[in-house]
């Protein structure tokens, strides 16, 4: 998925942060003279993987333009506890306003980034991808996948829209696995085609129907092993992704299968906001 696109709704996503947080005006800041000018930090107070530098840029574009924002690193970069990542310059009222709304985004970001960096360096060397899913904050949907790549996996489809995932309801629906590939690829040619198989005997259902990428639900080890050399012999082999139920303590053996790909929603659900602190300096 382009970067580009994954970036393109930062503004209305601000926004409407924005609009939550500060309601008819933010009561507190009027406290300080509106001339007084300051001069803060921000930091990660743990060990993190960064992404939400567009984000924090944007809040404070949007409350004063007058504020400065220097960067000290970048999406996608290790920070050590403690670290500084960026400072801002401008008026305290407005460094203040801009201050929960930018973290928000960047310490959920960053959260998302780590987790998904640290599931990276779990296959690594085993050529298969990590995928994410389509289990995201409302909201922040594009936002969380960009931080996913930023963390060294990737994304699977990123909407309804971009790609067909035929489960068993679909299929029940259009009466078989044939029809249901059959009419995807009328309907939309050209966007990858994925079916969702609990069986060998619907594997092979799906394999005959030409799919390009089939789900490998919850299958065991074995099974796994077994779906790889199927596929192999098979005169159109599609893609393999592996899903469900699947945690750090068994991804590698999971990767060493031979499966192109593995989808984890924890990457986007589960992840843990990063600890971050902003001073005056």
């Amino acid at each position: 998925m382009a970067t580009n696109r994954l970036l393109s709704d930062i503004p209305a996503t601000v926004t409407t942060a924005l609009a939550e947080d500060l309601g008819d005006g933010d009561i507190t800041a009027q406290l300080i003279p509106a001339e007084q000018q300051a001069s803060a930090r921000v930091i990660s107070r743990e060990e993190a993987v960064i992404c939400g530098v567009g984000w924090v840029n944007e809040v404070f574009r949007q409350v004063d333009n007058r504020v400065r924002v220097n960067w000290l690193v970048s999406d996608g970069d290790r920070v050590t506890a403690n670290q500084p990542l960026f400072e801002l310059q401008g008026p305290a009222r407005s460094l203040l306003t801009g201050e929960r709304c930018a973290l928000n985004f960047l310490q959920t970001l960053s959260g998302t980034a780590t987790i998904s960096a640290y599931y990276a360096s779990l296959v690594e060397g085993t050529g298969v991808k990590l995928l994410d899913t389509r289990k995201t904050i409302p909201g922040l949907r594009n936002a969380q996948k960009y931080a996913v790549t930023c963390g060294g996996c990737y994304n699977h489809r990123i909407g309804l829209y971009d790609a067909f995932l035929i489960k068993e309801n679909h299929i029940m629906a259009c009466g078989s696995v044939a029809s249901a590939v059959a009419t995807a690829k009328r309907n939309e040619p050209g966007k990858p085609v994925e079916v969702e198989v609990e069986s060998f005997t619907e594997l092979q259902e799906a394999l005959d129907a030409q799919a390009d990428i089939v789900m490998l639900d919850n299958f065991d080890h074995a099974g796994l092993r077994l779906a790889v050399q199927k596929n192999k012999e098979h005169p159109t082999p599609a893609k393999l992704e592996a899903s469900g139920g699947i945690d750090a303590n068994t991804l590698r053996s999971i990767a060493e299968t031979g499966v192109d790909y593995i989808s984890i929603g924890l990457l986007t659900k589960d992840c843990k906001a990063v600890d971050l602190s902003m001073r005056f300096i």
